[in-house]
């Protein structure tokens, strides 16, 4: 899931001061040593030891992120009728919400009338209807498009006094298990049974939590959505943990570049559709098929005609790393543009994303980019630069 990019800057102090907005933890990063910066309109932790040595932990062991600036909503119907909520939202998303069973979770998209990405959120069967996690970037607006959109019958609840933590990492696992927590309600597995994209109400004490296998690193790992007053609680017990370490936004973004995730606001914007995007996984058979989603026309045709431009991955040798707007040239001839870029510190070199040219896009291509009046050599590698390792369970293994 996404944001705009890291600023360059410490948040100023004194009257010339951008005017932003607190967190619940926001105390607790100063007091742990985080260097704040603004994001989003909220101050934020950019990093707390170093984005590297921050980076390399989450990938080995676990991190515990604040996202807490991003957009919890439930959309719900009278009486809690989930259908005509499926229904509804339906009209203004991709997915098959109606297919969507108790506690499952999809990644979806948020279309403007010309099929253009406005958001890429997380939608969530309920009890009481969808629960959607949008950017904290566009929240605002995200609340606006939906309220204008759905129907009178429609509550759209922004759930204001949640925090929301993300713990990622090969052993959140274990540093969640070792909560005790207790299922909300008869019938849900334990915690470390939860499947990736799947979610389920949990108690922590009499604390009710709301937690998914999901993230936004590429490895395993949970989203935790706790009561803002208990938020501090919820992070120290989970950083008593010898496994997990306080991780700012600098490596979530690192990793979440290495995983290949898109972030809106720079891979992402209303310009550009979920089939260039590479997001066509998002849109499900039945919806490609009947359309009937904001944007169908434009979706439906690209899928069938392919686009003129694909989001892929390009692999650079060296140090020096390719930033957004970067042109990117095949024989000296700009072909796309870098739209996501960095060094990749698990695997030693820089990596960028960018949108070329359908003729351009083959993995193996050689093409070269643009920096600073230098010509820096690259190849379109297939996405993600680091293989995944979600939690995935299936009929035959339990799990892999």
């Amino acid at each position: 899931m996404s944001e705009t990019d890291l600023p360059e800057t410490d948040i100023l102090d004194g009257d010339d001061a951008p005017e932003v907005l607190s967190l619940p933890l926001e105390g607790w990063h100063v007091a742990k040593g985080a260097r704040m910066v603004e994001f989003a309109g909220y101050r934020m932790p950019v990093q707390y030891e170093g984005i590297i040595a921050e980076h390399l932990w989450t990938r080995a062991h676990a991190g515990l992120f604040d996202v807490s600036h991003m957009g919890q909503l439930l959309v719900s119907a009278p009486e809690s009728d989930v259908a005509t909520a499926a229904a509804a939202l339906e009209a203004l998303l991709p997915a098959d919400l109606a297919a969507l069973g108790l506690g499952r979770q999809r990644y979806s998209l948020l279309l403007d009338e010309a099929g253009g990405i406005l958001d890429d959120l997380m939608a969530t069967r309920w009890r009481e209807g969808f629960y959607l996690v949008v950017n904290g970037a566009t929240k605002w607006d995200d609340i606006a498009h939906l309220r204008e959109h759905l129907p009178d019958e429609i509550t759209l609840t922004h759930l204001e006094e949640q925090a929301l933590l993300a713990l990622q990492g090969p052993e959140a696992v274990m540093a969640l298990g070792a909560l005790g927590l207790q299922p909300g309600f008869a019938g849900i597995v334990p915690v470390e049974e939860l499947g990736f994209m799947q979610a389920a109400p949990y108690l922590w004490g009499e604390v009710a939590l709301g937690i998914s296998r999901s993230g936004y690193t590429g490895e395993d790992g949970f989203e935790i959505s706790v009561p803002a007053g208990m938020a501090q609680a919820l992070a120290d017990a989970l950083c008593a943990h010898p496994s997990v370490r306080p991780i700012g936004l600098g490596a979530r973004d690192s990793l979440r570049l290495e995983a290949g995730l898109p972030l809106y606001g720079h891979d992402l914007d209303e310009t550009t559709d979920p089939v260039s995007a590479g997001l066509a996984f998002a849109i499900s058979k039945r919806r490609r098929a009947e359309g009937g989603f904001m944007g169908a026309a434009r979706v439906q045709q690209a899928l069938a005609d392919g686009t003129e431009t694909i989001r892929v991955g390009l692999a650079l040798d060296g140090r020096q790393a390719a930033r957004e707007g970067a042109a990117v040239l095949a024989d000296g001839v700009a072909v796309g543009r870098v739209t996501s870029g960095g060094f990749a510190p698990s695997l030693g070199h820089p990596v960028a994303m960018a949108y070329v040219a359908a003729a351009h896009a083959a993995p193996g291509t050689v093409l070269s980019i643009e920096v600073r009046g230098r010509q820096l050599p690259a190849r379109v590698v297939a996405l993600p630069f680091v293989p995944n390792r979600y939690f995935r369970k299936t009929a035959q293994n339990g799990a892999k």
